[in-house]
Protein backbone atom coordinates (compact mmCIF):
# COMPACT_ATOMS: atom_id res chain seq x y z
CA UNK A 1 0.00 0.00 0.00
CA UNK A 2 1.17 3.46 -0.68
CA UNK A 3 2.31 5.74 1.59
CA UNK A 4 0.76 9.39 2.26
CA UNK A 5 3.48 11.09 1.17
CA UNK A 6 3.88 8.71 -2.07
CA UNK A 7 0.47 9.57 -3.04
CA UNK A 8 0.82 12.87 -2.24
CA UNK A 9 3.78 13.31 -4.54
CA UNK A 10 1.99 11.50 -7.37
CA UNK A 11 -1.21 13.78 -6.98
CA UNK A 12 1.13 16.94 -6.96
CA UNK A 13 0.61 19.47 -9.53
CA UNK A 14 2.34 22.21 -11.50
CA UNK A 15 0.15 25.18 -9.93
CA UNK A 16 1.37 24.04 -6.04
CA UNK A 17 5.12 23.36 -7.28
CA UNK A 18 5.67 26.95 -8.49
CA UNK A 19 6.01 28.08 -5.13
CA UNK A 20 8.52 25.47 -3.67
CA UNK A 21 10.60 26.33 -7.43
CA UNK A 22 10.65 30.10 -7.07
CA UNK A 23 11.80 30.33 -3.42
CA UNK A 24 14.92 29.39 -3.34
CA UNK A 25 15.60 31.08 -6.26
CA UNK A 26 14.52 34.20 -4.52
CA UNK A 27 16.12 33.65 -1.90
CA UNK A 28 19.20 32.98 -3.34
CA UNK A 29 19.01 36.24 -5.60
CA UNK A 30 18.53 38.23 -2.11
CA UNK A 31 21.01 36.69 -0.77
CA UNK A 32 23.74 38.03 -3.33
CA UNK A 33 22.44 41.20 -4.23
CA UNK A 34 22.74 41.95 0.14
CA UNK A 35 26.62 41.76 -0.37
CA UNK A 36 26.67 43.88 -3.26
CA UNK A 37 29.39 46.74 -2.73
CA UNK A 38 32.26 48.29 -4.46
CA UNK A 39 34.62 45.94 -4.31
CA UNK A 40 32.29 43.00 -4.89
CA UNK A 41 33.11 39.55 -6.08
CA UNK A 42 32.68 38.50 -10.02
CA UNK A 43 31.92 35.30 -8.48
CA UNK A 44 28.68 37.42 -6.29
CA UNK A 45 27.72 39.29 -9.75
CA UNK A 46 27.95 36.13 -11.73
CA UNK A 47 25.86 33.67 -9.02
CA UNK A 48 23.03 36.89 -8.74
CA UNK A 49 22.84 36.85 -12.36
CA UNK A 50 22.26 33.18 -12.55
CA UNK A 51 19.26 33.50 -10.04
CA UNK A 52 17.64 35.78 -12.00
CA UNK A 53 18.09 33.81 -15.43
CA UNK A 54 16.64 31.17 -13.85
CA UNK A 55 13.87 32.61 -12.33
CA UNK A 56 12.85 33.98 -15.71
CA UNK A 57 13.00 30.64 -17.39
CA UNK A 58 10.67 29.17 -14.47
CA UNK A 59 8.49 32.16 -15.61
CA UNK A 60 8.83 31.05 -18.92
CA UNK A 61 7.89 27.46 -18.05
CA UNK A 62 4.72 28.79 -16.31
CA UNK A 63 3.84 31.05 -19.25
CA UNK A 64 1.05 28.79 -20.26
CA UNK A 65 -0.57 29.02 -17.02
CA UNK A 66 -0.55 32.54 -16.33
CA UNK A 67 -1.92 36.02 -17.63
CA UNK A 68 0.40 36.60 -21.08
CA UNK A 69 0.76 40.03 -19.85
CA UNK A 70 1.76 39.56 -15.94
CA UNK A 71 3.96 36.90 -17.31
CA UNK A 72 5.67 39.31 -20.38
CA UNK A 73 6.17 42.27 -17.48
CA UNK A 74 7.93 39.78 -15.23
CA UNK A 75 10.34 38.50 -17.46
CA UNK A 76 11.44 42.00 -19.09
CA UNK A 77 11.88 42.71 -15.13
CA UNK A 78 14.14 39.68 -14.72
CA UNK A 79 15.66 40.50 -18.03
CA UNK A 80 16.60 44.17 -16.68
CA UNK A 81 17.94 43.02 -13.64
CA UNK A 82 20.04 40.53 -14.61
CA UNK A 83 21.61 42.18 -17.38
CA UNK A 84 22.29 45.50 -14.66
CA UNK A 85 23.69 42.54 -12.37
CA UNK A 86 25.92 41.23 -15.22
CA UNK A 87 27.64 44.38 -16.68
CA UNK A 88 30.30 44.59 -14.07
CA UNK A 89 30.97 41.04 -15.05
CA UNK A 90 31.64 41.58 -18.40
CA UNK A 91 34.45 43.61 -18.12
CA UNK A 92 35.88 41.10 -15.47
CA UNK A 93 35.79 38.53 -18.43
CA UNK A 94 37.61 41.13 -20.71
CA UNK A 95 40.51 41.65 -17.92
CA UNK A 96 40.69 38.08 -17.94
CA UNK A 97 40.62 37.12 -21.49
CA UNK A 98 43.21 39.59 -22.37
CA UNK A 99 45.50 38.25 -19.31
CA UNK A 100 45.66 34.84 -21.05
CA UNK A 101 46.37 36.20 -24.12
CA UNK A 102 49.14 37.97 -22.44
CA UNK A 103 48.05 41.62 -24.27
CA UNK A 104 49.43 44.37 -21.81
CA UNK A 105 48.62 48.07 -21.34
CA UNK A 106 45.25 47.88 -20.87
CA UNK A 107 44.42 46.84 -17.35
CA UNK A 108 44.17 50.13 -15.46
CA UNK A 109 41.66 51.21 -18.02
CA UNK A 110 39.83 48.50 -17.61
CA UNK A 111 39.72 48.14 -14.06
CA UNK A 112 38.77 51.99 -13.57
CA UNK A 113 35.88 51.52 -16.30
CA UNK A 114 34.80 48.54 -14.85
CA UNK A 115 34.41 50.30 -11.38
CA UNK A 116 32.41 52.64 -12.73
CA UNK A 117 30.39 50.14 -14.25
CA UNK A 118 30.05 48.44 -11.16
CA UNK A 119 28.87 51.07 -9.37
CA UNK A 120 26.09 52.32 -11.47
CA UNK A 121 24.83 48.30 -11.49
CA UNK A 122 24.73 48.38 -7.63
CA UNK A 123 22.62 51.85 -7.61
CA UNK A 124 20.38 50.55 -10.38
CA UNK A 125 19.60 47.02 -8.26
CA UNK A 126 19.17 49.16 -5.25
CA UNK A 127 17.08 51.75 -6.70
CA UNK A 128 14.89 49.11 -8.08
CA UNK A 129 13.90 47.59 -4.51
CA UNK A 130 15.14 44.01 -5.90
CA UNK A 131 13.50 41.70 -2.82
CA UNK A 132 9.70 43.72 -3.31
CA UNK A 133 10.03 43.42 -6.88
CA UNK A 134 10.42 39.36 -6.98
CA UNK A 135 8.71 38.59 -3.79
CA UNK A 136 5.65 40.55 -5.66
CA UNK A 137 5.54 38.82 -8.47
CA UNK A 138 6.48 35.48 -6.87
CA UNK A 139 3.15 36.61 -4.50
CA UNK A 140 0.91 37.61 -7.95
CA UNK A 141 1.83 34.06 -9.71
CA UNK A 142 1.17 32.13 -7.05
CA UNK A 143 -2.18 34.19 -6.82
CA UNK A 144 -3.32 33.09 -10.51
CA UNK A 145 -1.92 29.85 -10.25
CA UNK A 146 -4.34 28.95 -7.25
CA UNK A 147 -7.33 30.76 -8.10
CA UNK A 148 -7.83 28.72 -11.24
CA UNK A 149 -10.71 26.49 -12.28
CA UNK A 150 -8.04 23.55 -13.20
CA UNK A 151 -4.86 21.69 -12.20
CA UNK A 152 -1.93 20.15 -13.86
CA UNK A 153 -0.21 17.02 -13.20
CA UNK A 154 3.32 18.05 -12.43
CA UNK A 155 4.36 14.92 -14.58
CA UNK A 156 2.22 16.24 -17.06
CA UNK A 157 3.36 19.73 -17.22
CA UNK A 158 7.24 19.40 -16.78
CA UNK A 159 6.85 16.66 -19.72
CA UNK A 160 5.10 19.33 -22.08
CA UNK A 161 7.22 22.43 -20.97
CA UNK A 162 10.46 20.43 -21.81
CA UNK A 163 9.50 19.14 -24.68
CA UNK A 164 8.61 22.61 -26.15
CA UNK A 165 12.12 24.14 -24.79
CA UNK A 166 13.88 21.01 -26.36
CA UNK A 167 12.27 22.10 -29.67
CA UNK A 168 13.25 24.91 -29.69
CA UNK A 169 16.67 24.35 -29.22
CA UNK A 170 16.55 21.72 -32.15
CA UNK A 171 15.30 25.16 -34.10
CA UNK A 172 18.19 27.21 -33.18
CA UNK A 173 20.76 24.67 -33.79
CA UNK A 174 19.57 23.80 -37.14
CA UNK A 175 19.32 27.77 -37.89
CA UNK A 176 23.06 27.83 -36.64
CA UNK A 177 23.91 25.29 -38.94
CA UNK A 178 23.33 27.14 -41.71
CA UNK A 179 24.40 30.57 -40.29
CA UNK A 180 27.70 32.25 -41.82
CA UNK A 181 30.23 32.62 -39.48
CA UNK A 182 29.69 36.10 -39.19
CA UNK A 183 25.93 35.78 -37.41
CA UNK A 184 26.71 35.34 -34.61
CA UNK A 185 23.48 35.98 -33.14
CA UNK A 186 22.41 33.02 -34.51
CA UNK A 187 24.91 31.07 -31.93
CA UNK A 188 23.91 33.04 -29.28
CA UNK A 189 20.54 31.91 -30.00
CA UNK A 190 21.42 28.25 -29.34
CA UNK A 191 23.12 29.16 -25.92
CA UNK A 192 19.93 30.70 -24.77
CA UNK A 193 17.71 27.53 -25.81
CA UNK A 194 20.45 24.91 -24.38
CA UNK A 195 20.46 27.22 -21.24
CA UNK A 196 17.02 27.31 -20.68
CA UNK A 197 16.02 23.30 -21.37
CA UNK A 198 19.18 22.58 -18.94
CA UNK A 199 16.96 24.77 -16.19
CA UNK A 200 13.79 22.95 -16.71
CA UNK A 201 15.57 19.79 -16.43
CA UNK A 202 16.87 20.69 -13.23
CA UNK A 203 13.84 21.97 -12.11
CA UNK A 204 11.39 19.15 -12.43
CA UNK A 205 14.17 16.68 -12.08
CA UNK A 206 12.06 14.59 -9.78
CA UNK A 207 9.35 14.74 -11.95
CA UNK A 208 10.17 13.16 -15.38
CA UNK A 209 10.95 9.83 -16.33
CA UNK A 210 14.46 9.08 -16.04
CA UNK A 211 15.20 9.02 -20.06
CA UNK A 212 14.25 12.79 -20.05
CA UNK A 213 17.42 13.55 -17.35
CA UNK A 214 20.41 12.00 -19.79
CA UNK A 215 20.92 15.36 -22.17
CA UNK A 216 22.08 17.57 -18.98
CA UNK A 217 25.82 16.35 -19.18
CA UNK A 218 25.68 17.32 -23.09
CA UNK A 219 24.03 20.41 -22.07
CA UNK A 220 26.60 21.67 -19.87
CA UNK A 221 28.68 20.67 -22.42
CA UNK A 222 27.03 22.79 -25.17
CA UNK A 223 26.74 25.73 -22.88
CA UNK A 224 30.40 25.59 -22.07
CA UNK A 225 31.66 26.17 -25.49
CA UNK A 226 28.97 28.21 -26.40
CA UNK A 227 29.82 30.55 -23.09
CA UNK A 228 33.60 30.79 -23.84
CA UNK A 229 32.49 31.85 -27.78
CA UNK A 230 29.98 34.27 -26.17
CA UNK A 231 32.85 35.95 -24.02
CA UNK A 232 34.73 36.71 -26.56
CA UNK A 233 32.39 38.20 -28.65
CA UNK A 234 31.37 39.96 -25.77
CA UNK A 235 34.94 41.69 -25.29
CA UNK A 236 35.19 42.42 -28.53
CA UNK A 237 31.66 44.07 -28.40
CA UNK A 238 33.10 46.24 -25.17
CA UNK A 239 36.28 47.25 -26.56
CA UNK A 240 35.12 48.29 -30.27
CA UNK A 241 31.47 49.89 -29.19
CA UNK A 242 31.28 52.95 -27.38
CA UNK A 243 31.98 51.82 -23.68
CA UNK A 244 35.25 50.93 -25.26
CA UNK A 245 36.23 54.63 -26.06
CA UNK A 246 39.36 55.12 -23.97
CA UNK A 247 41.54 58.29 -23.72
CA UNK A 248 43.86 59.30 -26.77
CA UNK A 249 47.39 57.04 -26.28
CA UNK A 250 45.94 53.94 -25.27
CA UNK A 251 45.94 51.59 -28.67
CA UNK A 252 43.29 48.76 -28.28
CA UNK A 253 44.00 47.70 -31.43
CA UNK A 254 46.38 44.72 -30.58
CA UNK A 255 43.18 43.41 -27.88
CA UNK A 256 40.67 43.55 -30.84
CA UNK A 257 43.53 41.85 -32.95
CA UNK A 258 43.85 39.01 -29.95
CA UNK A 259 40.33 38.44 -29.51
CA UNK A 260 39.20 38.16 -33.09
CA UNK A 261 41.61 35.22 -33.65
CA UNK A 262 40.81 33.40 -30.34
CA UNK A 263 36.55 33.98 -31.24
CA UNK A 264 37.78 32.15 -34.93
CA UNK A 265 38.89 29.10 -32.80
CA UNK A 266 36.37 29.14 -30.24
CA UNK A 267 33.44 29.25 -32.99
CA UNK A 268 35.00 26.14 -34.35
CA UNK A 269 34.87 24.51 -30.97
CA UNK A 270 31.61 25.70 -30.23
CA UNK A 271 30.27 24.55 -34.29
CA UNK A 272 31.56 20.98 -33.39
CA UNK A 273 28.84 20.54 -30.08
CA UNK A 274 26.28 20.95 -32.60
CA UNK A 275 26.99 19.14 -35.26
Amino acid sequence: MASNDSAGAANETAESKFGDLASPLIDEALRHASTLNGNADPEVLHKLRVALRRLRTLFWAYRPLLDDQFDTHQRALLKYLATSAGKARDWDILLQLLNELDVEGLDESLKARRAAVLATSIETIANADVKHVLQAGVKEANQQLNTGRHRVPIERFAKKRISAARGELKKRIKRALRAKRSDYAAYHEVRKAGKKVRYLLEFFQPDIAPDMRVSVKSLKRLQKRFGALNDVVASRGLLSGPEGAFPDGIDTKPALRALKTEQKQRFKSARKAIR
